[in-house]
């Protein structure tokens, strides 16, 4: 993350920019949003776990044994190293069939925990990036899961259910590679990474390939004073609107210029 901002309104970093791209990054994340579900609302069918994990899942149809055996065996190691560890401390021991619940995609809003800096005193601030979604089956949010976690008294069928679903996600989306591949091409690569307080966990995101920007601390605090509300939201580049890139056409000009480069017009 980089801290420039654009200096032609109000002057680098200041309140007046982040107010101005504040309004311009939602409109772009709710443009984008939109798109991006259309697209997994057309994908779907593919995404579903049973579509990859056949009847190792409650209620799952009989797919290809050697792809369900595969990707189950994939999703039971797995299990094993993540569940057994903090902050989950499961059984190691997982008994199929899976009952996932709802197979529809959801996506929430990746937040993350910011201690901002400013003369000498610290502030934890929550920080949205709005171009980047945490990529889940319905009813498994990242915020109903971290409750879970954080609960004084929690069943551990709870916890093994969201922790299911986050593995079943990750494990369906790597057994995809065609889908990826075409989201991607979409412009909406997927991602896995690991999450504060979620142990080993890979979390699957999906997002544009967009960055979002954080302002300064000093920034950030005068922002959450503003509003009474320990949270910040990024900003959007807007240059990287501008260098957006179609992968076909790059490709696809890459060929011409190796195969008859004397035919590749001069602004290809």
């Amino acid at each position: 993350m980089t801290n420039t901002l654009d200096p032609s309104v109000g002057g680098p970093d200041s309140i007046q920019s982040i107010l101005v791209l504040r309004k311009l990054t939602r409109a772009v994340a709710d443009a984008v949003r939109a798109q991006m579900m259309d697209y997994l609302a057309t994908l779907m069918p593919l995404l579903r776990p049973k579509t990859v994990l056949g009847d190792y899942i409650q209620g799952g149809t009989k797919e290809s044994a050697r792809r369900a055996d595969k990707a189950f065996k994939e999703l039971q190691a797995l299990y094993e190293t993540v569940a057994t560890a903090k902050p989950f401390n499961l059984p190691r021991e997982l008994k199929p069939p899976i009952d996932i619940g709802s197979a529809t995609l959801e996506v929430t809003p990746l937040d993350y925990a910011h201690v901002a800096q400013v003369n000498g005193d610290s502030r934890t601030i929550t920080v949205r990036s709005p171009l980047t979604w945490v990529l889940t089956y319905s009813g498994f949010a990242p915020s109903r899961f971290r409750e879970l976690l954080e609960a004084k008294s929690r069943a551990n069928d709870d916890v093994q259910r969201f922790l299911l679903s986050y593995l079943v996600v990750h494990i369906v989306t790597s057994n995809q590679p065609g889908v990826m591949q075409m989201l991607e091409t979409l412009h909406f690569p997927v991602t896995t990474s690991r999450a504060p307080g979620f142990g080993d966990l890979p979390i699957t995101r999906i997002g544009a390939p967009i960055a979002t920007t954080r302002a300064s601390d000093d920034v950030v605090v005068r922002s959450a004073e503003l509003t009474g509300v320990d949270a910040f939201e990024e900003v959007v580049r807007v240059e990287d609107i501008a260098a957006l890139r179609d992968p076909m056409k790059e490709r696809l000009v890459e060929i011409v210029r190796t195969h008859a480069p004397e035919l590749a017009p001069v602004n290809l």
